[in-house]
């Protein structure tokens, strides 16, 4: 296994009589060494969550201890505030994802194993941080893999319609209960603090904006205007709404598709010096790697056409299985047909709130890569 938290059911020889999915069970290897405990479930390709290398029990008191040490991380960071509070199996609760804002917690859990611990993490989120109000955020379809049905609601005190907390300065709006993902993109936190070195009298460009969090940075750190785009009219009203909370009114706000939109400004003779791509992971397995791909290439080939000479493009990814040599040819190809030179300022990945696990690639799953163009 080699450390990595899960066993598929291809590697799994068989199950004892009377284990049930949701059910802890001991992990033993093929000559009867035990290797751990894990989460089991048969209905899911994922049959086993390994949640410990020992022989032990796994109680209420095991899991609570694993989520104070989640939060004792975030507080040693300095991040408590705006964060992700629990990063699955990167915090030793597989498929587990809780998301801080301000004094609200969004909670995600997408495993049967654990979501039969549900509430002692809710307890122990209460007792740990006093939130004014927990709300769950289970509205995902791959918990239909894991015999799960969908749902949301409040979970702990009270959730106001829209959360308002502070991330590099800025004021930004949350909508915990409907937004994209728990409602906010955290991950990207330190990527987007790292842009304030190419904003200065820019003309930007941020394609799939979401709430303009990308956009918003541009302008607090100088831009001299800024064009903010998304597919989502309700994510676009939201940012509008961040705009005007952080006094910005110079960014433009347009409600478009991210090829469309691409396409047209590039065939027009559009020109930036700053332009950020961050669209949602186009490949969700491996089966949809091909035409991620391409789509990749697509937008990256558009956006670098449009650059001025020395201009900066930052593109992200956050499809698990376009792994990062993939990313990076994938550039050079753009480039190539593009017909510029690039030059590879950094490579960077989620914030330090979403810890990685080296024997587990996929938990390393967001790239970012700052490129300057040379013309």
């Amino acid at each position: 296994m080699n450390g990595h938290p899960w066993v598929f059911a291809s590697d799994i020889d068989r199950a004892e009589r009377g284990v049930r999915p949701g059910d802890i069970v001991t992990v033993v290897a093929a000559r009867g060494r035990p290797i751990g405990m894990a989460l089991y479930n048969s209905h899911s390709q994922i049959m086993l969550r390994m949640l410990t290398d020992r022989e032990m029990d796994i109680d209420a008191g095991f899991i609570k201890e694993r989520v104070r040490q989640a939060i004792s991380l975030r507080r040693q960071l300095g991040v408590l505030g705006a964060c992700r509070l629990i990063n699955a199996e990167s915090d030793g609760l597989p498929a587990v994802i809780v998301d801080q804002y301000a004094d609200v917690l969004s909670v995600q859990i997408l495993s049967l194993g654990m979501a039969n611990f549900q509430q002692d993490i809710v307890d122990t989120l209460v007792e740990e941080l006093k939130p004014r109000g927990i709300w769950e955020r289970n509205d995902v379809p791959v918990r239909r893999l894991e015999g799960m049905e969908q749902s949301t609601g409040l979970l702990y005190g009270e959730v106001p319609e829209q959360v308002q907390v502070t991330e590099n300065g800025l004021t930004i709006l949350v909508d915990v209960k409907r937004g994209q993902k728990t409602g906010y993109f955290l991950d990207q936190r330190e990527n987007r603090a790292a842009i304030a070195l190419f904003c200065r009298d820019a003309r930007v460009l941020d394609i799939c904006t979401h709430t303009g969090s990308f956009a918003l940075h541009a302008a607090h750190y100088g831009a001299k205007d800024v064009t903010a785009v998304d597919i989502s009219e309700v994510a676009i009203d939201c940012a509008k709404d961040n705009a005007k909370a952080n006094g910005f009114t110079n960014i433009d706000f347009v409600t478009a598709n991210a090829f469309d939109y691409l396409r047209q400004q590039s065939d027009a003779g559009a020109r930036y010096d700053l332009i950020i791509l961050d669209p949602p992971a186009f490949a969700k397995n491996k089966a949809a790697l091909h035409g991620a791909f391409k789509g990749y290439k697509e937008i990256n080939l558009r956006a670098l056409k449009m650059l001025e000479p020395g201009g900066i493009l930052v593109t992200c990814s956050c499809s698990q299985a376009m792994q990062p040599h993939l990313f990076q040819d994938m550039l050079q190809q753009a480039a190539t047909d593009a017909r510029v030179g690039i030059q590879v300022l950094e490579w960077r990945g989620p914030a330090k709130d979403h810890p990685m696990l080296p024997a587990a690639p996929e938990t390393n799953y967001l790239k970012c890569v700052f490129l300057r163009v040379v013309k």
